[in-house]
């Protein structure tokens, strides 16, 4: 019995000294990302005077830098791995399994050293500060307007045509299930076919343990791995192609998650 109360006794002062250490370094990156908010927005006002698209690459650049620091300061350690040569000289259309919020930042540790453009939800560039500088960065889009769908729409290929790579999340919202994907969306398969662009598949293995959809202070510090799969060509495919194409590149994805065993598959 006397072994047992002491058992219980040292799980009980080792549980809180671990929740305090993760509510320290929970504030800590609070402050960490406030800081270099304020940073980024100060650096991306110098960029209003730059004509398009050379203002948007510009913002890109100075994100990625601070990201970099960012990611360092919080102790997320990345790591690439290329199943297949990534030519960075020509544009594609990056597709990624969508798992968490970090999601986002995860994209400009992935794609380095090449103009992209993402496509960003209106909602988020209500956000104080951060929404200046997303929205200034991303192509915005209001999915619940048919006009401005296909504004935007109009607006990727535009990038593409100016060898800027897109960057689109076909499950179009975060994956809270524990299959490795949800079922994709037409748009990034449609926009790869009309403008005869290759898709890029992308695999965030550690976004869901690094920080977790279910909550904004989930953050914990270790590895992010980024996987590269083989290239997609579209050439010779249609619009009545899509959903084969579509098809081909989640059956890709889904055979890669299981392979590398994501934590959140069941």
């Amino acid at each position: 019995m006397h072994l047992l109360v002491c058992d219980y006794i040292r799980n009980s002062i080792y549980l809180t000294i671990m929740k305090f250490l993760k509510l320290l370094y929970i504030v800590y990156a609070g402050i960490v990302l406030l800081v270099l908010t304020f940073v980024t927005l100060l650096l991306v006002l110098f960029t209003f005077w730059m004509p398009s698209p050379k203002r948007g690459n510009a913002i890109y650049f100075i994100v990625r830098c601070v990201v970099d620091i960012m990611m360092l300061m919080l102790g997320i350690r990345h790591s690439i791995l290329y199943e297949a040569p990534h030519d960075k000289r020509k544009p594609s259309v990056f597709v990624f399994n969508h798992i968490s919020y970090l999601d986002a930042f995860i994209i400009l540790m992935a794609i380095r050293n090449q103009n992209i453009r993402g496509l960003g939800k209106y909602e988020i560039s209500k956000i104080p500060l951060f929404g200046f500088i997303y929205s200034s960065a991303v192509i915005m889009v209001k999915r619940s307007d048919k006009n401005d769908r296909a504004r935007c729409v109009a607006d990727l290929k535009e990038a593409i045509d100016n060898n800027i790579s897109i960057v689109l999340a076909p499950e179009g919202t975060f994956n809270e299930t524990s299959q490795p994907l949800l079922n994709f969306y037409d748009g990034a398969f449609r926009i790869a076919i009309e403008t005869k662009t290759p898709i890029k598949p992308l695999l965030f293995l550690d976004a869901y343990e690094r920080l977790h959809f279910g909550s904004a202070f989930s953050l914990t510090p270790g590895k992010s791995r980024i996987v590269y799969l083989e290239e997609i060509p579209v050439e010779g495919l249609g619009l009545d192609d899509v959903t084969l194409l579509k098809e081909k590149v989640y059956n890709a994805m889904d055979v890669a998650l299981r392979k590398y065993k994501a934590k959140w598959i069941q």
